[in-house]
Order: structure tokens, then sequence, then C-alpha cells
């Protein structure tokens, strides 16, 4: 439970329930709760809301500024125990407190957004009004901006559960009753890993696996938040997040080797028109293939009990190619993600984070294939190089369950 809680407007039941996380968000918190009161108004006025700030007892000022912002629609501030961090436990408060709200649609978004519109609110919370289990939302990003996505998660997520789930870690999502109660009886699931920056694609996986119906809600424009260079920390963020997934394969072992394919998701308000360009994004690929080759050779010993001989080879024929002419072939990536997995099951859990940190530093080396493949594309163009990635991963899923079953 919260560690603490006000709520001045006494709300006790809510039909929609807007969740903002934050860890010292004081400078944005106000634009962005008027701008969810706006949208709860403009298209909700008719149904019982409240706004929660799900905070990491943030010493900055966030909570004061939280509930001082003046709105019509209630606000209830929660917050974990001084010196308690992690988006996963600012969501795990926000679900035993939206259990006694009893709401019929859960909203959560970045407390880093800068150009949230009303519009956005009626964008995640009518899908779900509309039958949707799980929302997640599409954005106009720069082809480079999301690739731990594009090249592993999605890919994975895809070609396991079936869902084409595009966004599966944006950072804003929705869903419903019946979802908030399987997130809420998982309970044996919180990991530390989870706790810190897992929890978006535990909430991805868990909503797939579960058989929920999954929806992918176009938001008409790119998101504006506090720019992060997606390789200065990635470490942690990366190792838990994939932990997270490789973790959950297990749990949901029974349900992902029975799928053979995906299949499309639902796209709601597909017509909207990209009102803003995405902003370009720098990547240092030549520093990015120099922690590649270097972490082959530091993590050899350890691949070559990992990875099967055809794929060890062929990361070491890649690896002595040099930057000009690299390039990590689809099948190849695939089957080293698919025996990682494994490895990564089997391994005792003081190995499990060398697994993952050899495989962040194999990782550096498909983004910079990647951007070397793209490098001239569009970000259409790069999308299609994403599918037909995604492609190669379902085509070679049976190499996956054959070893899963077989170890």
């Amino acid at each position: 439970m919260a560690y603490i809680e006000e709520n001045p407007r006494g709300v006790d039941k809510a039909e929609i329930v807007v969740a903002i996380p934050t860890f010292n968000e004081a400078s944005n918190i106000r634009n962005l709760v008027v701008a969810v009161d706006r949208g709860l108004k403009q298209f909700y006025g008719d149904r019982e809301s409240v706004i929660i700030n799900c905070d990491n007892h943030s010493l900055d000022g966030t909570r004061e500024t939280f509930l001082g912002t003046e709105t019509e629609t209630p606000k209830i501030y929660i917050s974990t125990a001084p010196g308690e961090k992690g988006k996963g436990r600012n969501i795990r408060n926000l679900f035993d407190k939206a259990r006694l709200l009893d709401p019929q649609v859960i909203v959560i978004l970045e407390a880093d957004i800068r150009n949230i519109a009303p519009r956005w609110i009626y964008c995640f919370v009518e899908p779900v009004l509309r039958g949707a289990g799980f929302v997640t939302p599409l954005y106009a990003s720069h082809k480079y901006e999301d690739t731990m996505e594009a090249l592993l998660l999605y890919p994975l997520l895809r070609s396991l559960y079936g869902r084409r789930l595009r966004r599966p870690i944006a950072g804003e999502c929705a869903f419903g009753k019946n979802l908030l109660d399987v997130f809420t009886t998982s309970t044996d699931q919180w990991t530390e890993p989870m706790l810190e920056d897992g929890i978006d694609i535990w909430m991805a996986v868990t909503a797939t696996a579960t058989r929920v119906p999954v929806c992918q809600t176009v938001m008409g424009s790119r998101k504006i938040h506090r720019f992060k260079d997606p390789y200065s920390q990635i470490n942690r963020a990366f190792t838990n997040t994939v932990g997270v997934f490789f973790d959950l394969m297990t749990t949901f072992q029974d349900r992902w080797t029975k799928i053979k394919w995906s299949k499309p998701t639902i796209l709601f308000n597909a017509d909207a028109l990209e009102m803003e360009g995405p902003v370009p994004v720098e990547i240092n690929t030549p520093r990015l293939f120099e922690l590649f080759a270097r972490g082959v050779e530091r993590y050899h010993p350890l691949l070559e009990g990992i990875l099967n001989k055809p794929e060890l080879h062929k990361i070491e024929e890649i690896k002595s190619m040099g930057f000009e002419n690299f390039s990590f072939p689809s099948h190849t990536w695939a089957n080293t993600l698919f025996d990682v997995a494994v490895a990564y099951r089997d391994a005792e859990k003081e190995q499990k984070q060398d697994i993952l940190n050899a495989l962040l530093l194999l990782y550096y080396g498909k983004v910079v294939s990647f951007v070397k493949k793209t490098e001239r594309m569009s970000t259409q163009q790069a999308e299609e190089i994403i599918d037909r990635e995604c492609m190669t991963f379902e085509e070679n899923k049976r190499y996956l369950v054959t070893k899963w079953k077989s170890v």
C-alpha cells in the first residue's frame, strides 16, 4: 500500500482513472494535469473521473504543484516511502488504489510529456469503452527513436504471443477492469526489475498473453518529452526490461509455444494526421560497433556456452568485417535471441545478469546494422525493414520452441 495518500475531495469511486507516475516532475506536472482535466471534461464530462499522481516521494515540489493545480476533476496523491524509487512501485500503488475505486478505464501517462492535448484522453479512453482490453499509442517517431522496441521487444512479442503491438514500452497505455484484476492478482511476479524499469513490458506481455483484446491508438503527432540519449544510460533499463520479458516466457510458456503466426492489431483513430514530423535522432554508430566488438571478445567464453555454433561463428565473422562492411543478418539475430532466452531461463541467478549484459553489447551491433541499412530510407521504409525482421522471427520460431522444450 502507499506510504502517503491525500484525497482532498474524498473520492471513493470513479469510472475513469488517469494516473501520472512521477519522480521530481514539478516543472511539468501542472501543464500535464491541466490538459488531462480539460480532456476529461470535454469528452467525458458526464462520467466520474479522477486524476492520480503516483509519486516516488519527490522532494522538488511535485506533490504541492499537483495538488495546487486548479481542476474540475478531483485529484488523489499517493506516494511510496522515502527512498523507494521506480515506476513499477508507483504502478503497484496505482493498482491497489484503482481496485478500491472500481473504474471502467485506467490510463497511465508519462509525467514528462510536453505536448499533450486534451484529445489524447479520448484516444486512450474511448477504445477501452468500446471493448479494448489494453491500448498502446502509436506516435509519429524517428526511425531510430525506439530501437530496443523495434529490433528486440517488438519482434519477440509479436512472434511469441502473436500480436503486433509496435510500441509495447511507449510509457503510456490504457486498460479496463478485467485486466486490472489480472494485474493485481499477479503478486508473485513483482520482482525488483519490474519495480524499477520493467513494468511497461510486464503489462504489455501480460495483456497479450492473457488474450484480452489489444488495440493501438494513433495519436496523430509525435510525443515531445524530456530528451534522453537512448544509449547513455541504457544498461539498467535494458537489462531490467529484457530480463522481465525473459522471466515471463516461463510464466506463459504453455501459451506462446502454441502460437504459430501473428495477427494484425486493431487501430483506433487510424485516419489521424501527423501534425508534427519526428525529431532526428543521432546515433554514434562507430562507438556502438566498438562496444559490440569488445563485447564479443569479453563475453566469448559465455557466448560459447549459450549460442549454437552457426550463430557464434557468424557473429565472429561479422565482427571481423569491420565497421564499414558490417551487417548483422536477421536470421542470426533471431536465433541469437532465442538461444539467449533459453540460456537465461536455465542460468543460476548470479549468471543471469552476465547473460543480459552480453546481450546488450550484441544488441549494439544490431543497432549499427539497422542504421547502416536504413540511413537513406524514410521512416516508412525503415518500418518495412522492421516488419521483414519480424517475419524472420516468426519463420524461425519453431527453432525456439523445439529448443525450449528439449533442454
